[in-house]
């Protein structure tokens, strides 16, 4: 009898902890492996899950790219990539299983007789490495090419299940530019997959703290009942980096701030931050909750007032002077594009009538984080002197996605002395310091749920569109404006509109 951990066999009880869920055998095809996703992050993803005994002896790895490299080539990269990027230990006998199944086809996207000799090396890896007609397709290329390998995978019958075993295609955000090119790459992928065969990488879901947030929520009595309007004064969701976009202007001109981070990036945030509980946490009942209050999310009705755009201007950040967006190689100095956007959005819904949830992504600020931050209300009633309370805030929970991830409570506490003081203290808890296995890299656990076909942490199609059904008022009068974004200097916060514009709410961005 197979020994189910490498079977796949479904007879094997869901319900024991004891061993991990493992793949079964497949095939991952890879297209633009010679980018920098391939090489940072998937190569060295495929092999920390070898490392740690999730992926079967039946697995196989093909690269597909223009370059004219033989399997030997590609293997050399694969292996330069894994020894610089991996998380895990290197193991020369974990390797040896896996660059036995790893081959390339050198192609072009739009060639059919690149899919048929692609055709050929899937097969020849079915039969060598019994991986059974299991076949997922790995789009790490740009957006506009989507539509090109989705239709000759169809023509060459590489997404067809008629021979057995199951197909599945992974693409990369964004996912369309605006609602109407949304549905449009959604009719050319049902052309050829089942909407259950789409995975729709959001990497940020596959981020530990995140999953940990539907846990902090629902496994903890002290928090729901506080989780509503009753008690939360408004939200913060930021995303900020240090970087700036050098060197990829092909892909971000013209993208920006917005459709980059915070059409799916932060939307999904706030969907997890503001849904109401699900029946169960399989894909079909999160999804439901998900949409519910995204369907309910009110696009900002003064996107004058309750927006904000801009783009970064040369300064110094990390100790260093880095140069304007517009002076970035290949910018042109008329872009129009932004690297920091801020936007209010409201729920209508008996839960959050009243909060007002702020957005913010950019580039070029004083540091990478991604948080999720709740401002209580202060409390209605202090029996303390003015004096006694100065240096008192509002209660917070903060949720940290990246870098450090982990979970502070904000709370007043006497200062000791003899004097009658209070002021804000923090209560962290920190993934590292208090669990001794490191939390996954969230390639390593979508890539693992796309080969068992566990569609939880992926948006579905009218996820995507709510999203951009949000976001496009916003978008749409930003391109009525007819003028660049406001500059900021590099290594601060952001442009002076996003603080006005917070402020005219008569509250501020935090600074984490």
């Amino acid at each position: 009898m197979a020994d189910d951990r490498f079977s796949g066999n479904p007879l094997r009880d869901p319900n024991d902890r004891r061993l991990p869920r493992i793949a079964g055998p497949c095939v991952l095809v890879m297209f633009g492996v010679t980018g920098d996703l391939a090489r940072k992050k998937l190569m060295p993803a495929v092999y920390d899950l070898a490392n740690r005994g999730l992926l079967p002896p039946g697995f196989g790895l093909v690269g597909f790219a223009r370059r004219e490299w033989a399997d030997e080539d590609f293997a050399s990269r694969v292996h330069e990539a894994v020894r610089e990027y991996a998380r895990t230990p290197f193991r020369e006998e974990v390797w040896r299983q896996l660059s036995e199944g790893i081959r390339f086809v050198q192609g072009n996207l739009d060639e059919e007789s690149s899919y048929a000799e692609l055709a050929a090396t899937i097969d020849e890896l079915d039969q060598l490495r019994g991986t059974n007609g299991n076949h997922a397709f790995y789009l790490s290329i740009p957006p506009g090419l989507f539509e090109t390998v989705i239709q000759n995978l169809n023509r060459s019958g590489l997404s067809a299940t008629d021979r057995g075993g199951w197909r599945r295609v992974v693409i990369e955000k964004p996912f369309g530019h605006d609602l109407s090119s949304a549905k449009e790459l959604n009719q050319v992928l049902s052309t050829a997959f089942p909407s259950k065969s789409v995975f729709r990488i959001d990497h940020y879901l596959g981020k530990e703290t995140v999953q940990n947030l539907l846990a902090l929520r629902f496994a903890n009595e002290m928090f729901e009942p506080v989780w509503n309007n009753h008690y939360v004064d408004h939200v913060q969701i930021t995303m900020a980096e240090d970087i700036g976009v050098g060197g990829r202007a092909s892909y971000y001109d013209g993208i920006g701030a917005a459709r980059d981070v915070i059409q799916n990036h932060l939307l999904q945030l706030l969907a997890l931050t503001a849904m109401d509980e699900p029946i169960s946490f399989d894909a079909t009942n999160l999804r439901r909750e998900k949409q519910k209050v995204l369907s309910a999310v009110l696009p900002p009705k003064r996107p004058d007032l309750h927006t904000a755009r801009g783009r970064y201007a040369a300064g110094w950040t990390g100790g260093r002077h880095v140069v304007g967006y517009v002076e970035e190689e290949g910018f042109k100095a008329t872009s129009t594009t932004e690297t920091f956007a801020a936007l209010r959005v409201d729920i209508d819904s008996r839960r959050w009538a009243g909060v007002p949830f702020y957005l913010r992504a950019g580039k070029r600020l004083p540091r990478r984080v991604t948080e999720i931050a709740l401002g209580f209300r202060k409390a209605p009633h202090l029996p303390f002197t003015a004096t006694d309370t100065l240096d008192l805030g509002r209660n917070a929970l903060v949720m940290r996605i990246q870098p450090d991830e982990g979970v502070t409570l904000r709370f007043g506490a006497k200062v000791p002395g003899s004097q009658m003081e209070i002021r804000d203290v923090n209560m962290d808890f920190g993934y590292g310091d208090s669990f001794t296995e490191s939390s996954p890299e969230a390639y390593e656990r979508l890539l693992l749920d796309v080969l068992l076909g566990d569609p939880p942490l992926f948006p579905q199609q009218e996820e995507v569109e709510l999203g951009w059904q949000i976001l496009d008022p916003v978008l749409d009068y930003w391109a009525s404006l007819k003028s660049p974004p406001e500059d900021y200097e590099s290594g601060t916060w952001g442009p002076a509109s996003a603080h006005e514009m917070i402020a005219r709410d008569g509250r501020a961005w935090r600074r984490p």
